[in-house]
């Protein structure tokens, strides 16, 4: 959960001294934890410090404390308190793990905020700068040229750095290969949207691939749930953050053993949950194969095309069958699930018969492995511009029987094809 408060930008000048009374004089400050955990090695790694607000023993939200920091030209100087304060209070934890700091943008390059400071913190709280991680904001400074300085002098001081939020507003994959974070946090509407829509679930698990393949961690913050918890540990996140874990605390009042043992719970059911669902798939692969076979025997027989197919078309999934001759030439219309006599929208690709298809992957499995019934990769049907898996098959005289399936409407949208049936 990032701590960092997102206001209205200014550029900061050393010369610039504030006549408000201080801010961190009005106010009452506590550090909370919250744990991170790793769900391959199935324990805590590290926690990220957050502050809770008071005044006159009242909540403070920190967007409202940030937002008159901001005003009385104190955010820095407020920055500085606050990580002292989270230094501090880590200070009396033995664990070995990481403590996530996070830094305004705006502070990272005020002249009063140098790394050197932060680094003598770390050193009278007696904290090496390497189990410090700070997280920042990547697309959140006025001068990126001054935050890169920044970034690479904080590693040269042993610090850590994570990007917090990625994914959202003007995120920048240019920008990140050159920050080259330890960790890459990904904003949770990510997440979210991934637990409400299948695409978005595929271009998540995309996205982490891709920043893990680039030489740095990623973390999934802000699970709250099982089905949330599900889908991070299948895109093989690295790192994990959410209430469904553990609620930010007082270090005193955490017990990390409970924590751990949450993790294990959480990684046990999805485990249980996937190999359910990998049974499930295998049981509609086994039906398919059998509906795919029988049409292929009515074929042999010399039934009309669309009998043939009429069982198979029933399958969950099976949009549509068509036939190829041994040049990939299509033999007649597409026979279809469901007929779609009042299609409402044009469509000049709508009618295929006589379209040539040798250069499809189908076409191409097929003649390949003329005994096995073979699956493409995913691409766009032409006929609805849908998501679309063809599976095809050799008949008796070298024509191609392939069927049109929609994967997203299977499984959640997780449905994952053999090269082969």
């Amino acid at each position: 959960m990032s701590s960092v408060v997102r206001l209205p930008r200014r550029i900061y000048r050393g010369a610039e001294i504030s006549r408000t009374p201080k801010i961190i004089d009005d106010y009452d400050f506590s550090s909370v934890y919250q744990p991170i955990l790793s769900p391959t090695h199935r324990k805590l790694v590290g926690y990220e410090a957050l502050v809770r607000v008071r005044k006159n023993n009242e909540s403070v939200s920190p967007f409202t404390l940030f937002e008159q920091a901001e005003k009385n030209n104190q955010t820095p100087e407020l920055d500085r308190h606050l990580l002292q304060l989270h230094l501090d209070n880590f200070a009396a934890s033995s664990q070995a793990v990481w403590l996530f700091l996070n830094i305004n943008p705006g502070t990272c390059i005020h002249p009063e905020a140098s790394l050197e400071k932060l680094a003598l913190q770390c050193q009278r709280s007696g904290i090496d700068p390497e189990k410090v991680v700070l997280e920042l904001v990547e697309t959140a400074s006025d001068n990126p040229a001054a935050l890169l300085e920044f970034i690479l002098k904080a590693k040269a001081h042993g610090f850590q750095i994570a990007i917090d939020d990625f994914g959202m507003g003007d995120s920048n994959f240019e920008r990140l290969w050159r920050i080259n974070p330890l960790i890459v946090k990904l904003d949770r509407s990510l997440l979210v949207n991934a637990e409400n829509n299948s695409r978005a679930r595929m271009l998540l698990e995309s996205l982490v691939k891709m920043i893990r393949e680039s030489g740095s961690l990623v973390l999934l913050e802000g699970i709250e749930n099982h089905t949330q918890a599900h889908i991070a540990l299948q895109t093989e996140a690295d790192l994990l953050q959410g209430f469904l874990f553990a609620r930010p605390s007082n270090l005193k009042q955490h017990e990390p053993e409970l924590t751990e043992q949450a993790l294990k719970r959480i990684i046990a059911d999805s485990s249980e949950s996937s190999a359910q669902d990998i049974r499930d798939q295998e049981s509609y692969f086994r039906l398919l194969r059998f509906e795919i076979l029988e049409a292929c025997h009515s074929l042999s027989r010399e039934l009309p095309f669309s009998t043939a197919c009429n069982k198979l078309l029933e399958v969950d999934g099976v949009k549509r069958c068509f036939l190829l001759n041994p040049q990939g030439i299509q033999q007649g219309n597409l026979a279809r699930a469901n007929p779609d006599i009042h299609r409402g929208k044009f469509n000049p690709l709508y009618h295929s018969a006589g379209a040539q298809w040798t250069h499809r992957e189908y076409f191409r499995n097929a003649l390949e492995r003329p005994q096995h019934i073979s699956s493409c990769r995913p691409y766009v049907g032409l006929p609805d511009a849908k998501r679309t898996v063809t599976l095809s098959t050799m008949l008796p005289g070298q024509q191609v029987l392939c069927v049109d399936i929609h994967p997203d409407e299977m499984f959640g949208g997780q449905l994952e094809f053999p090269a082969t049936l």
